[in-house]
Formats: structure tokens, C-alpha cells, sequence
């Protein structure tokens, strides 16, 4: 009888590893999208569809009483001898926070789940550092929430690497718990992109919504293995020892093609109960697996889904 549950793999230990020159070149001209309208406490160089005073004009309303004398346009007034004040386009900081599962359920697969999600992580954390916003990062199990908080300028994409080289995945999920603590935690408003393989249904539903009532748009990215999508592809037969890795408990079963159908089924459902709830919450959700080549997921599956652009 083989186990099934542990992979051995090589770990990167350098932040090279997590981000090549190759997959730099090609984000250099991505940006985050924030689908909602967000107020930052300071200017940025985000551009935001709010009405405020900055440096770009954007429109013409008519002046009511009240209104700051300094933004009437006078040479309107001159010609048409009515009194119309200036809007203009308000550039303001987006921030974008990454939030990685760092349980034990993540060190699984080839290519591994846990390794996957950093360098997601770090790519994304590397368009944002670009693009002149603002990056926290998270990573939660249950032994609590460990945070990178408010980094800006690309100067500190190595720290970014630095402190997702040094997470080591271990203990259960506490979905709920982490997302508590995030949605409270946040410095200004932005996009959350949540990096997990979201095996905790109950908790995710929980989760998400304190998430969203926090004010973050939120985007889901469920990551799985390929083995876990489809066991067959992967070799799996006969007799195995199924161990959780966060709990530890095992069980024997003996894979036969009906009951890998079944499988299949139940995680096609389950991933559909995941997405439902992001819809039904107002949060974005792609499902991925570990195997699909990083440009492409950054550069043509994330922009067809409205997180980069």
C-alpha cells in the first residue's frame, strides 16, 4: 500500500526563484483594477472616478451657492455670462493587499500549491509596486495572521520576496479568524486577492463577507494541484493511505475509476459552492491549478477577468 498526501519538492530560497527576469519583462505594463470606487487618505497615482481637485480637468457644472469661488471658470463667464465651476479628475492611492493560506493543506501538489501561490503572489505584489500603489501582504493559518504592511515603490520588491521565502506552511486554516482580522487591519481601501485552495466551505462563506463589509474588493483565486483536480492524470491506482494534512487522520481506499467520477463530481460541486458564494457577495473568483504557466495566467486569464489590465 503507497501514501498519498506528501510531495517532495524542491523549495525556492531565492527571490529570483520566485519572480525571473522574463515574467518582470512582461508585467511591466499591467496594472490592479478596483471595480469599486475607493477614497485614499493620501494622493497616489491611481485615478479614481470620484469628483475631487487635482491636476486633471474632467467636466463643468453649474455654480451654486457655496461653492469654492477659486474653481468658477471665468472665461465661461465671460462668454456666456453664467457662472460654471471646474471638476476635476482626483488621483488617488489604491492599495492592494495579497492574503496567501499558509495551512498545512497548501504543501501539496506538483507543482506545489504553497510554492504557487508566492509566486502569484510576488508577481502580483511586483505589477502593483510598479504601478505606484501601495502592497500589504498576509498570510494566515491558525496560528494567526502575519502581515507586510504598507510598501510602496519598486525598491521594495525584494522585500516582498524576502518575507514570502520565509513563510513556512503548517496547522489548519482558520478562515474565519484571518479574515476577521484583515477587514479590521486594512490601511485605506483596495483590492484583496485571496490566495487559497479554499478547503473550508463553511468558513469561506463566513469569511468572505466580513472581507467585503470591510470595504475590500475582494478577488478569490482557488488554487489547486493538479492531482487534486484529477487524481487519474496523475498516476494514482490501486491501494493508498489518505492522510489530511492538517489533521493528520488517514483513511484506505482503492482507487477504481468510478469512484475517481465520484470524486470529480463532488469537487466540480464543491468549487461551484465557492464561486456562488463570491458572486453572492460581490467578490471575484478564478479557479487555477498549480500547472498553468505564470504569464499566462497573469497576462491573459487575469486581464479576461477583470484583475489586471
Amino acid at each position: 500500500m503507497s501514501e498519498f498526501g506528501k510531495t517532495v519538492h524542491s523549495r525556492p530560497d531565492k527571490v529570483d526563484a520566485l519572480l525571473g527576469s522574463t515574467l518582470m519583462a512582461s508585467l511591466d505594463k499591467l496594472d490592479i483594477v478596483a471595480r469599486k470606487i475607493f477614497s485614499g487618505k493620501t494622493q497616489g497615482e491611481r485615478r479614481s472616478r470620484r469628483r475631487g481637485m487635482s491636476v486633471e480637468f474632467a467636466d463643468y457644472r453649474q455654480y451654486t451657492s457655496g461653492d469654492d469661488l477659486r474653481f468658477i471658470d471665468w472665461n465661461v463667464y465671460a462668454r456666456l455670462d453664467k457662472l460654471f465651476m471646474k471638476i476635476f479628475l482626483e488621483e488617488e492611492e489604491l492599495t492592494l493587499g495579497i492574503a496567501i493560506d499558509a495551512s498545512a493543506s497548501m504543501e501539496f501538489g506538483n507543482p506545489n500549491k504553497f510554492d504557487f501561490a508566492r509566486r502569484l503572489a510576488m508577481a502580483l505584489g511586483y505589477i502593483a509596486l510598479s504601478s505606484h500603489n501601495k502592497v500589504s501582504l498576509f498570510s494566515f493559518n491558525d496560528q494567526g495572521v502575519k502581515r507586510l504592511s504598507a510598501l510602496r515603490g519598486r525598491k521594495r520588491t525584494r522585500d516582498v520576496g524576502q518575507w514570502l521565502l520565509d513563510l513556512i506552511p503548517q496547522g489548519g486554516t482558520a478562515f474565519v479568524d484571518a479574515c476577521k482580522t484583515i477587514s479590521t487591519a486594512r490601511q485605506g481601501r483596495g483590492v484583496l486577492v485571496v490566495v487559497s485552495d479554499c478547503f473550508d466551505i463553511e468558513g469561506t462563506k463566513q469569511g468572505l463577507s466580513y472581507l467585503v463589509g470591510g470595504g475590500w474588493d475582494v478577488f478569490v483565486m482557488q488554487v489547486l494541484s493538479p492531482e487534486e483536480i484529477n487524481p487519474l492524470r496523475s498516476g494514482l491506482e490501486g491501494d493508498l493511505r489518505l492522510e489530511d494534512a492538517e489533521t493528520a487522520d488517514t483513511c484506505e481506499i482503492t482507487v477504481t475509476a468510478p469512484l475517481v467520477d465520484k470524486y470529480m463530481q463532488r469537487l466540480q460541486s464543491y468549487c461551484e459552492q465557492i464561486r456562488d458564494q463570491c458572486k453572492r457577495v460581490g467578490a471575484g473568483n478564478v479557479k487555477v491549478s498549480t500547472d498553468i504557466d505564470m504569464e499566462q495566467l497573469l497576462v491573459e486569464y487575469l486581464r479576461s477577468r477583470g484583475l489586471l489590465r
